[in-house]
């Protein structure tokens, strides 16, 4: 899912193509895509842009004139992306939902207009599009904190206003905006933070430090995406190779060399690495814990043991049916391989006898 370093840099490329010019129309090709009928689509269609916006993960273009706005409400959810493409371009026929036509504006950076595609490469379609007031916007906005630019203090007062998961509340949208799966992971594992540390066990070093974290973290990813966007950011995903540890399971720490681990649930994977954030300890997966209740291993020292275990457990014993049963498989000598490996010749082609008695 696109989150906060990737949904800012589309508002920065959506805008420098779309704020001074107007809306011609919108094509959908999926009308399941539109959440709203008041205002019906059309109110849209001929206002210019004056503003592109980030509302938590959403996209906000709004439309003008300004004591009359509208705003169209874009959500990518998982799957969503954008793609600009030249004036009236064809929506996409299996992952596309819908195109934003912008007519040509002299005197803007992109003067000839363009089209803004709206893809979902997903089977369930869960990308939306509201269109809505100055009323209707502020009913869609979930209230999280903008930690990016915010204090400390205020940042301590919003993460202790509930009691949960350290997980849980940087993803919640209704305590801190734009934070999600991937980019959480980073943070944590940045601020040597357990995933599942209760909020209200914090001291005051730890807040500040995952508040400082979540600002490297968040900045320096939107600097590094700015930079390899290009023309218009294509390759936006959750999973890149940079990353520390989101999407990471089972390969080696940056930090510490030791296995990244996970916790699945859901439709979500959380990532952390043992040794530098949970001291050692491997935190209890919703799935495999409950299926093997007390021999789920504890810390990383059980968890190679009980490998060590399966591996030996696996091998044929000396004496074994299994053992015997692999002594009587011959062993294939390497000239037979090296000729079976060469395929044979074509067979030669005869003349028939009845062709041969009438060349004669």
């Amino acid at each position: 899912m696109p989150e906060l370093p990737d949904v800012e840099v589309y508002v920065e490329h959506v805008a420098a193509r779309t704020v001074g010019h107007a809306l011609e129309r919108v094509r959908l090709a999926s009308p399941f895509v539109l959440r709203t009928a008041s205002p019906p689509l059309s109110a849209a269609h001929g206002r210019s842009v004056t503003g592109v916006k980030r509302l938590g993960k959403r996209i906000v273009i709004t439309l003008g004139p300004g004591g009359d706005s509208l705003h169209l409400v874009i959500h990518l959810m998982i799957a969503g992306r954008f793609r600009w493409k030249g004036a009236g371009a064809p929506i996409p026929g299996k992952v596309g939902l819908a195109a934003f036509d912008f007519a040509p504006a002299v005197g803007t950076p992109h003067p000839e207009g363009g089209s803004l595609l709206l893809t979902e490469a997903s089977s369930k379609k869960r990308a939306s599009i509201h269109l809505v007031d100055d009323a209707g916007l502020a009913a869609l906005d979930p209230g999280g904190l903008e930690v990016l630019g915010s204090s400390v203090e205020d940042f301590a007062a919003r993460l202790r206003s509930e009691n949960h998961t350290l997980k849980r509340a940087l993803t919640d949208p209704r305590l801190f905006s734009g934070i999600g799966n991937a980019y959480s992971d980073e943070i944590l594992f940045f601020a040597r933070m357990s995933p599942v540390k209760l909020t209200s066990r914090l001291d005051d070093e730890e807040i500040a430090r995952l508040h400082a974290s979540i600002h490297t973290v968040l900045e320096e990813w939107t600097d590094r995406l700015r930079r390899e966007a290009g023309d218009f950011p294509e390759k936006v995903t959750a999973f890149r190779p940079e990353m520390a540890v989101h999407g990471k399971f089972g390969k080696p720490c940056p930090r510490c060399g030791t296995p990244i681990q996970r916790i699945r649930y859901a439709d979500n994977e959380s990532n952390y690495c043992a040794k530098c954030q949970t001291d050692g300890k491997l935190l209890a997966d919703r799935s495999l814990s409950r299926l093997m209740r007390g021999d789920w291993p504890k810390t990383l020292e059980e968890l190679e043991a009980k490998k060590e275990r399966g591996r030996a457990a696996a091998a044929p014993r000396p004496g074994s049916f299994a053992a015997r049963a692999a002594s009587f498989i011959p062993s294939r000598p390497p000239a037979l391989e090296s000729a079976e490996a060469t395929p044979p010749a074509p067979p030669q082609r005869t003349r028939s006898k009845r062709a041969a008695r009438a060349s004669k």
